[in-house]
């Protein structure tokens, strides 16, 4: 059993250096010398991320009959996002260092910038942070975050469209057509996963701010409330559903704090929003949102395109435009939160009575890149085959490791830093009493179990 855990200081570091060591993130475009801020998965972390969406989706909308998904494309007609306010205020302030032109996001320097103009005398007080350089910004400008490209041959005014900055205008403009096909009532939602795009001033921290990144979002409709109460009855649903995804997932709720923005911080659209906060190594910043829209979003697209998207209720037969409660999770940054909590280091001891460190990444089995791994305790033709028997038999059931390199105290070592929950190791008794040995990840406490009812044993221990 380990002995203690040990608090380290620099967890953001040792997360980055596993993440890449250990193939679950990559910085892109690495041979021609990276592109700024641009990170790929690797085998284990396109497992990790697929494990979160695929949880998540499971969640809420397969286990929820009042949920229906979509899956929009990401270029849309620029009059979506002309009805939407995007165009006209989807804006971040951008301050330029005169010295070493880095530029920043103004509000991140400080918050006396208003995005309009700043005093002289407040600009003088700077200092930036690349340069050491002190009052030697430029007036803050608004620029806007919208990625603009080109939809045909030839570029023109005509021409210009724009990657989306958020996936929730589809889930809108589709809205009718899903009711139709759908047929549901009042309340329902619409869930997506996808990719969005902003043209971020600065990002960094690894994958916590980023150019491209996927949201998991539902934007759930309700009648239009007649108190304050009708409408916070499902907000508060949501807080909750918020709550209850965080402790599956495995996020630290300790390092968790619920924010309510204040009026003159909130989005256009929104009447009320609570930022769900986690405490990174660099800080306390935003994990999801959770926002009231109100009716903003359909009454837009409505008076621009001039079509009904209005309910219709079934029994009354009352045309009304829907209200919308919204919950949006970032998938990058649930993975980030995920791999900050689940880190662990600790003191244990070996079979010679001495102490070292062990590494555990320990990941909810649920999300875990693979849930098992066969490790023949040597690299010798029977005992290789009896585990590749074991293996084939497994995969059909979870996703399986399966390691025959180095030391059985070095690939537990590996199989602990990436997160697998259970590890079968077949040894040379296995070749006479068809048994093999099963480690636990977390308590490293081991059972011998018969080989024909180890997939029945996963199941059981995977299942709680």
């Amino acid at each position: 059993m380990p002995d203690k855990k040990i608090k380290d200081p620099t967890l953001m570091d040792k997360v980055i250096g596993l993440a890449r060591n250990r193939g679950f993130i990559f910085p892109g475009s690495e041979i021609y010398g990276g592109l700024q801020n641009s990170w790929d998965y690797g085998p284990l972390g396109a497992e990790l991320k697929k494990n979160i969406k695929d949880l998540w989706w499971k969640i809420f909308v397969l286990e929820r009959p009042d949920i229906v998904g979509l899956d929009a494309n990401v270029i849309m007609s620029t009059r979506v996002w002309e009805a939407s306010g995007h165009l006209e205020g989807f804006n971040d302030t951008l301050i330029e260092c005169k010295k070493c032109h880095t530029r920043f996001r103004a509000d991140e320097v400080t918050p006396e910038l208003s995005g309009k103009a700043a005093s002289d005398k407040t600009l003088s007080k700077i200092i930036c942070q690349t340069c050491g350089a002190k009052g030697q910004f430029t007036n803050p400008i608004s620029f806007n975050t919208m990625f603009k490209t080109n939809l045909g041959p030839v570029e023109s005014a005509d021409s210009t469209v724009y990657l989306r900055p958020e996936t929730a205008q589809a889930m809108f403009v589709d809205f009718a057509e899903i009711l139709r096909v759908s047929r549901r009532r009042l309340p329902f939602g619409i869930a997506q996963i996808g990719k969005a795009f902003r043209n971020e001033i600065t990002t960094g921290n690894f994958i916590f701010r980023l150019r491209e990144f996927e949201q998991m979002e539902i934007e759930y409709f309700i009648e239009p409330p007649k108190t304050r109460k009708d409408w916070e009855k499902y907000f508060d649903h949501w807080l909750g559903e918020i709550r209850r995804w965080l402790k599956i997932v495995g996020v630290d709720m300790k390092r968790v704090k619920e924010t309510e923005v204040p009026a003159n911080d909130r989005a256009h659209y929104s009447k009320k929003t609570i930022d769900i906060e986690f405490q990174y190594p660099f800080g306390q910043k935003e994990l999801y949102g959770l926002a009231y829209r109100t009716d903003y979003d359909l009454k837009a697209h409505e008076k621009n395109s001039g079509e009904n998207l209005k309910y219709r209720d079934p029994e009354t037969g009352k045309e009304f435009v829907p209200h919308v409660i919204e919950p949006s999770l970032g998938v990058e940054r649930t993975i980030l939160a995920v791999l900050l909590s689940a880190y662990t280091e600790e003191q244990v001891k070996t079979a010679k009575g001495t102490e070292e460190k062990r590494v555990v990444l320990k990941l909810p089995a649920v999300i875990a890149p693979y849930k098992t791994a066969v490790l023949p305790l040597a690299d010798k033709p029977e005992l290789v085959k009896m585990g590749e028997d074991i293996r084939n038999s497994l995969s059909l059931l979870f996703s399986v490791d399966f390691d025959v390199t180095q030391s059985i105290g070095k690939r537990y070592r590996r199989q602990d830093e990436i997160g697998t929950p259970y590890c079968i190791t077949v040894d040379f008794d296995s070749l006479g009493d068809g048994k093999v040995t099963i480690r636990d990840r977390d308590s490293m406490k081991q059972d011998r179990v018969e080989i024909g009812k180890v997939a029945e044993y996963l199941k059981e221990k995977l299942a709680q």
